[in-house]
C-alpha cells in the first residue's frame, strides 16, 4: 500500500480558484489550474502533472475552448488527449475527469455535446467521471446564477455546489485500487449472501 497521497487538481481559472488544500486537508492537494487555460495549453504542461507523481489526478477543462468557439470534435479531442496522455504518464494513477460546466444557455447543447463523448471516452482509459452538470445548472442550461456573478466563473456557493459532488466522488476514487488494475464492485445483495 502506497503511502503517498498527493491529489493533482489541473484545469484552468475554476480550478484554479479553489482552495484545495483547506477543502482537503487530508490530502497532499497540489492546485495546476491556469486561468484562461484551454485543452491545448494544458496538453503543453501536462509533464508537470508526472513530476508530482499523484496518487489521483482530478481534471476540469473545456469551457475556454467553448468561449473560443472551437468545434465540439476539437474540444473532445483535445480532452481525450489529455486523459491518453496522464495514463500514459501515470499508469497506476486514479484519474477523475469532471464534466465541462454549464455557462450561458446559448451554449448548453454545445456543451451537453462534449459531455456525452467524454463520459464515453473516460472508460476507455480507466478514468472515473463526474457528472457536474444537475447540481450545476438550470434547466435551460444556464449555469444556476446563484453560483456565479459573470456566467462563468463561481463564487462561494459555486464552489460549495461542486464540492458537494466532488467530495464524496473523490472518496470513492481513492477508495478504490489503482485504476490499472480494473476491477467490478459486487452488488451489495451479492455481499451479503455471500457473509450469510
Amino acid at each position: 500500500m502506497t503511502e503517498r497521497s498527493t491529489t493533482v487538481f489541473i484545469g484552468d481559472s475554476l480550478t484554479e480558484g479553489g482552495d484545495w488544500q483547506s477543502w482537503f486537508p487530508d490530502l497532499e492537494a497540489v492546485n495546476l489550474g491556469v486561468g484562461g487555460d484551454t485543452t491545448e495549453g494544458l496538453i503543453e504542461r501536462l509533464d508537470q502533472v508526472a513530476e508530482y507523481d499523484p496518487e489521483t489526478v482530478v481534471l476540469l477543462i473545456g469551457t475556454n475552448d467553448v468561449a473560443n468557439r472551437r468545434a465540439v470534435e476539437q474540444v473532445v479531442r483535445g480532452i481525450e488527449t489529455i486523459l491518453v496522455t496522464l495514463r500514459h504518464d501515470l499508469p497506476d494513477a486514479r484519474i477523475l475527469v469532471q464534466s465541462v460546466l454549464p455557462r450561458g444557455r446559448e451554449y448548453a447543447e454545445f456543451v451537453k455535446e462534449i459531455n456525452r463523448h467524454v463520459w464515453q471516452f473516460a472508460a476507455t482509459v480507466k478514468a472515473h467521471y463526474l457528472d457536474l452538470w444537475p447540481v450545476m445548472a438550470e434547466a435551460d442550461g444556464e449555469l444556476n446564477p446563484a453560483y456565479t456573478e459573470d456566467r462563468l466563473h463561481l463564487n462561494a456557493a459555486g464552489y460549495e455546489a461542486w464540492l458537494s459532488e466532488l467530495v464524496p466522488a473523490l472518496e470513492r476514487v481513492q477508495g478504490l485500487p489503482p485504476s490499472s488494475r480494473p476491477i467490478r464492485l459486487p452488488e451489495l445483495g451479492a455481499l451479503l449472501r455471500e457473509e450469510g
